[in-house]
């Protein structure tokens, strides 16, 4: 008898508690200024204005992100949470983008206090979470358990201390995160893991993140710069022991070109130099550099549009604030369990029949 009035008892008190934090909460939203409400519920990160130009003097690495048309900063959120595991802080800028916080941090500092129970909010927080990827900055030992052993011999739980920043686009239904010039982590094994993650049901499928293309390196697009950077990643990629390649090698190439539309391509750029860059943006003559690169770092290698060992990508990336007559492009050498070549070649999709 006295354990029912007990529960009894406890039941009432949290409905009180329940009642009140609603309360509060009501009462906050409506003192608070509809952007100051939008902020409270998503922290995202802030643009970096600096990236685009670092990104035109500097390779960097980093991942393009596919997601559906107005939806970037549903998406902005997703790629946070799922990228966490393997990033420790993703770069919050201030006005002048001068500051750099940890999101966790700047999170809790925005979070609105409704209650005494905030605690409780926090863990369902967290839970939710978790089930969809996994507690934010750990990669769970119960997923992982999951794992056939084929998958876990493959995954490497791979961490870095590095900083994210959101760089701003000229197009929509794509997000950039790029690492700090100099700092190139190995984020073609932290994509091959949530791929692999996804793949073996440990899991969810992401809602509004469609592809992470991970971008080992960029150049501009220049005949000179591209072909470096293909063949120095080529070589890096034979030399790897986790890439196993008959012989001949089998490649493909892959040009994505969604950020420069059919119209500007007619137009004649010309760089300061005097140089038309309208060339390069032809995929033929893109596809006849990548392939001359590729044959210069493995001689024994052949195009093999149908089951091709390694796939090189690029995409032009449309970066806001720089000059008209500079394109810069985001290269990378796959496996190949990263891409699928049909119908098309491109990274594997993390939705569903996307």
């Amino acid at each position: 008898m006295a354990e029912k009035l007990m529960t009894a008892k406890t039941e009432e008190k949290a409905k009180e508690l329940e009642e009140e934090a609603m309360k509060v909460e009501l009462k906050t939203k409506e003192e608070l200024k509809p952007w100051e409400q939008h902020s409270a519920v998503i922290t995202i990160p802030r643009f970096d204005y600096n990236a685009p130009s670092s990104l035109l003097s500097h390779s960097h690495s980093g991942f393009l992100i596919t997601c559906p048309i107005k939806r970037e900063k549903s998406a902005t959120k997703e790629a946070m949470s799922i990228l966490e595991k393997y990033v420790r802080s993703l770069s919050i800028l201030n006005a002048e983008g001068s500051e750099s916080l940890d999101v966790n941090m700047s999170a809790k500092k925005r979070r609105i206090s409704v209650s005494t129970e905030e605690e409780l909010g926090n863990s369902l927080e967290r839970k939710d979470a978790a089930d969809d990827f996994g507690e934010p900055g750990k990669c769970t030992e119960n997923s992982y358990s999951l794992l056939p052993d084929s998958v876990k011999d493959n995954i490497s739980h791979t961490e870095t201390n590095n900083t994210l920043s959101l760089v701003k686009l000229t197009r929509s239904g794509l997000l950039l995160f790029i690492f700090p010039k100099g700092e190139h982590p190995a984020i073609v094994d932290i994509v091959q893991n949530i791929i692999q993650l996804r793949e073996s049901g440990s899991l969810k499928s992401a809602q509004w993140c469609h592809r992470i293309f991970p971008i080992q390196a960029t150049c501009r697009l220049d005949e000179k710069e591209v072909h470096s950077i293909v063949s120095k990643l080529v070589n890096q990629f034979l030399k790897d022991k986790k890439n196993k390649v008959t012989q001949p090698v089998k490649f493909a190439v892959g040009y994505n070109r969604r950020g420069i539309e059919e119209t500007e391509m007619k137009d004649v750029r010309v760089t300061s130099n005097g140089s038309k860059i309208s060339a390069l943006l032809d995929r033929g003559k893109c596809f006849s550099i990548v392939a001359a690169a590729v044959k210069d770092a493995v001689p024994d290698s052949i195009v093999d549009l149908k089951c091709p060992e390694l796939a090189v990508l690029l995409e032009v990336l449309p970066l806001s604030g720089i000059p008209n007559e500079s394109v810069v492009v985001g290269v990378s050498v796959l496996p190949q369990m990263l891409f699928s070549s049909k119908p098309r070649l491109c990274v594997k999709a993390l939705v569903k029949g996307c």
